[in-house]
């Protein structure tokens, strides 16, 4: 393996889907170029979410500097522009180390407006937020299909808080989502498609991950642990609820279903999320897909490794 170097400090980044394995080869290669590693989570930025979002372990985090994890409350709302500022404030601090800067996640969003750009979007409005919020996710679906076609072909439709606020931009701004999205600008200085990459599996694999992962989830305490965060205000904020496995566990603390149906519900709403990563990242046609074979990671790991050390 090459040894580490402090010449190239440039960042590289790591894209998949949940369960892939991206969160290991990131610390091997952390351990290996001289890297630290900046989530890029939605909900691994919440304190409290821990065991549900596989967020790294202390040992983990011991082994390699993590940023970006437990950087928001339960009571708070976390955006896109938020990761984009803390993310260009730990990317400056790492180099500024001589060291290299490793995004690794899921969020596609956040890779798009970190390397991109937040564009000119209108902030939120408080009491058009609060009606959209109060309607039905059906009426608002109805709305963007009307009004932007391809926002609705391409949204995930199953997330509300992507359904409303591309309800919303279209409402305060009379444009297309789809336009303004379209339209983003970088602000990041862009970055060499080389650089970016996204790590996949075959199906049948990446399908009995997710179960394992769940399955460990569930016998770490993921139970106990959603019981304990709906005491410090976990139900109140719907955009840390939408984390998979906990608002299914929620509903089964209600009385809604049984245990053993919500690990299975957990396991299918697992890998259609997984799913939808992938489409997202497909359709973002940035950087290099690699495919994780039984016995290949290290393989993949030198060919990250050779990436870093290429000249700019």
């Amino acid at each position: 393996m090459v040894p580490p170097s402090k010449n190239h400090s440039r960042p590289i980044f790591l894209a998949g889907p949940t369960a892939v394995g991206k969160s290991e080869i990131a610390l091997q290669l952390a351990e290996n170029i001289g890297g630290e590693i900046i989530s890029v989570d939605s909900m691994q930025v919440y304190r409290g979410l821990d065991i549900g979002t596989a967020k790294p372990s202390p040992a983990e985090r011991a082994r390699v500097p993590h940023h970006l994890l437990d950087v928001c409350g339960l009571t708070e709302a976390f955006d896109a522009a938020q990761f984009v500022r803390l993310a260009q404030a730990a990317v400056a601090a790492v180099q500024s180390r001589g060291r290299t800067p490793i995004f690794c996640g899921g969020t596609g969003l956040y890779f798009q407006a970190y390397r991109e750009g937040l564009g000119e979007a209108p902030g939120t409005d408080p009491a058009l937020r609060a009606d959209l919020e109060a309607a039905p996710r059906a009426t608002l679906l109805q709305e963007l299909r009307e009004r932007d076609p391809e926002a609705y072909a391409q949204i995930d439709r199953q997330n509300p808080r992507r359904v409303i606020r591309a309800v919303e931009v279209i409402r305060l701004t009379g444009k297309k989502f789809s336009q303004q999205r379209a339209e983003w600008k970088s602000q990041s200085g862009g970055s060499p498609a080389r650089d970016f990459f996204v790590v996949s599996r075959p199906a049948d694999e990446l399908r009995q991950r997710i179960d394992r992962r769940v399955d460990e989830m569930f016998q770490r305490g993921l139970v106990t642990e959603t019981e304990q965060l709906l005491t410090r205000g976990l139900a109140e904020n719907k955009f840390a609820l939408q984390a998979i496995g906990y608002r299914q566990v929620v509903e089964h603390l209600r009385g809604e279903r049984g245990q053993a149906e919500t690990i299975e519900l957990v396991k299918i709403r697992t890998r259609q999320f997984a799913k939808r990563q992938l489409t997202w990242f497909r359709r973002y046609g940035q950087g290099e897909s690699l495919e994780l074979m039984p016995g290949d990671r290290d393989l993949v790991l030198q060919r990250l490794v050779d990436s870093v050390m290429l000249p700019l």
